[in-house]
């Protein structure tokens, strides 16, 4: 289990701007009997916790067990042999572990966990889509729901999405709800002479639809050789000037092999914040752009759930919804192999 030592090394280095990401040691001291009682459960529940990139850093360094993006935490949770698997994110996260493990306890400890993607599209919405598109692929977005996904083709996260839509064999596809990470396909696609008839439905994370290009060459201007990292559900006219385009973990795999020694990140904050953790003696520049969803999650909830969850907080998909979305998730991996 951390120490009240070891919290504070990997928080003392996170400055994003926000007083949320600042830490002391006393903050740190004042954390462990809650951590200590979350590591006390775990063990004896045989339960573990995967906490995505955005999360508050408080959570991600002190009680995950697997941490990072969307696909990455999937895998976690479809190779996982716990009994109970807390997912520390947001609701459709939450719903893919289940889909992926009908038979264990899934638990969602965050009472607030939308997502403006995830909820801005129904099942009724894809049924009426497919019979409007009879001969097109349907591709959704990991960000969805599991009625949602249980009535698409495929499902994609942002680590492989420009991969799949290339790799489907129909050049009639219909992408949903991210109207921008599809347009920024298109483009790749188009680049590299790949034409198919990709359908968008209208749906933006509005964390990253704020983003706005002027912003880079601000900074470029104000920055000599800083490299600019980018998430895939930013405009395309954000992406085209970036330097680099992924998913979270993507993004820290490319700073951490990279030789430049200054990053502008536009994505949500608490990315920037493990940035500045695992690699302090970099420059991270970025706006404080906080998931109001992500940030929800707290220790207190994550220690609630495993002590008395809540009929809320536990993830039930009916069986027939499960097994369509567990295909339609399974080819995921199977484009991705």
């Amino acid at each position: 289990m951390v120490t009240a030592e070891q919290l504070y090394e990997k928080l003392k280095d996170i400055h994003v701007g926000n007083p949320i990401c600042q830490f002391t040691k006393e903050n740190c001291e004042s954390l462990l009997p809650t951590i200590e009682r979350i590591e006390q459960l775990k063990r004896e529940k045989n339960a573990i916790i995967l906490v995505h990139n955005y999360v508050a850093p408080q959570i991600f360094y002190s009680v995950a067990d697997f941490t990072g993006d969307s696909y990455g935490l999937s895998k976690n949770a479809k190779e996982s042999d716990a009994d109970i698997i807390i997912f520390s994110a947001v609701r459709f996260m939450a719903e893919t572990a289940k889909i992926l493990n009908p038979k264990k306890i899934v638990l969602d400890p965050n009472p607030n966990g939308g997502c403006s993607l995830a909820d801005g599209i129904t099942e009724t919405d894809v049924i009426k889509l497919r019979q409007q598109f009879p001969d097109h692929t349907f591709v959704c977005y990991i960000n969805t729901t599991a009625a949602v996904k249980s009535r698409c083709d495929v499902c994609v996260t942002s680590s492989n999405v420009y991969k799949i839509i290339e790799k489907i064999p129909n050049d009639k596809i219909y992408f949903l709800p991210d109207r921008l990470m599809g347009e920024n396909v298109i483009q790749s696609l188009q680049a590299k002479g790949v034409n198919k008839d990709i359908q968008l439905w209208d749906g933006t994370c509005y964390v990253h639809e704020e983003y706005q290009p002027e912003s880079i060459d601000q900074v470029r201007r104000n920055f000599e050789g800083v490299e600019i990292l980018v998430h895939p559900e930013c405009s395309s006219a954000v992406v085209n000037k970036a330097d680099y385009v992924g998913s979270t973990s993507q993004m820290l795999n490319h700073v951490r092999e990279s030789q430049r020694d200054s990053f502008f990140l536009l994505t949500e904050c608490g990315l920037t914040g493990v940035l500045q953790s695992e690699f302090p003696q970099k420059t991270f520049a970025g706006s404080c752009t906080m998931c109001k969803y992500m940030k929800s999650n707290s220790l207190e909830d994550i220690l609630n759930v495993l002590e008395n969850p809540s009929p809320q907080s536990i993830i039930e998909i009916d069986p027939e919804t499960q097994k369509r979305a567990l295909q339609c998730v399974n080819r995921m991996f199977d484009y991705s192999a």
